[in-house]
């Protein structure tokens, strides 16, 4: 549980760090294809602030043995309806851009080993 968290963090960090830096190219490659200065706005603040803020949350997990269930059930009430909403949106707008692809086999990757770990923990 507690390197499952770890990568949790890690990943939230490198996308947070990733689409703060380099907010044009990131915003482009999954799809936005031109972001008025509020759309800017919002694209830093979720795609920046909170998987910075999430990140903060998977670390904390991860540092005391007394959490990693929590954080194991965080995982999976956030994958899950990521999953589901990614699913949807990817049949109904298909072709997707191959970023959004990859990131949606990441997160039902995440998805996957939350339920595997969180069940073998009982």
């Amino acid at each position: 549980m507690k390197i499952y968290l770890y990568l949790n963090a890690i990943l939230y960090v490198l996308f947070a760090a990733w689409c703060t830096l380099e907010p044009g190219s990131t915003s482009t490659n999954i799809g936005f294809l031109d972001l008025s200065i509020g759309g800017k706005s919002e694209y830093l603040v979720v795609y920046g602030g909170l998987q910075w803020g999430l990140a903060i949350a998977f670390w904390l997990l991860a540092r005391d043995a007394a959490n990693w269930k929590i954080g194991m059930l965080l995982s999976i009430a956030l994958y899950a309806p990521i999953v589901a909403y990614r699913l949807v949106t990817v049949a109904r707008f298909w072709p997707v851009p191959s970023l959004t692809l990859a990131t949606g086999t990441l997160e039902l990757g995440l998805l996957i080993a939350a339920l595997a770990i969180y069940r073998r923990a009982g």
